[in-house]
């Protein structure tokens, strides 16, 4: 596994755990259909079903994570959301989509900006 691919698993890690610590339920990682991905999902505690794309940089020398989630890839998002949930019978369950930002630095450390909802 290369840089790239090993800096994007320790962020979905550090996100993973971060939803885990705050009670939800992890239920699958990198959910993939021929569309495309989604990184976690996660069971809320109150019930909200969460897709969550999980951007990973080692610095913001291009721009911040979250800027590489346009709206094409915002409604792509949507999609394997509404795919998920219809093929493991879920649909008409609440959900939502969120982002999470992982900033890892050169010293090890992270910074984790999640934003919830975002369509």
């Amino acid at each position: 596994m290369g840089y790239k691919q090993n800096l994007g698993r320790a962020g979905e890690n550090l996100v993973a755990d971060l939803l885990q610590s705050q009670g939800n339920r992890l239920l699958e990682r990198n959910w993939r259909i021929r569309e495309g991905e989604i990184d976690l999902i996660a069971l809320a505690p109150n019930g909200v079903i969460r897709f969550v794309e999980v951007k990973t940089r080692s610095s913001e020398k291009f721009g911040h994570p979250l800027e590489a989630i346009d709206a094409r890839k915002a409604m792509r998002l949507q999609r394997l959301a509404l795919a998920w949930l219809s093929t493991h019978q879920h649909l008409g369950a609440e959900y939502q989509i969120d982002c999470a930002a992982v900033l890892s630095s050169a010293t090890g450390e992270s910074r984790i900006d999640y934003r919830s909802a975002i369509l």
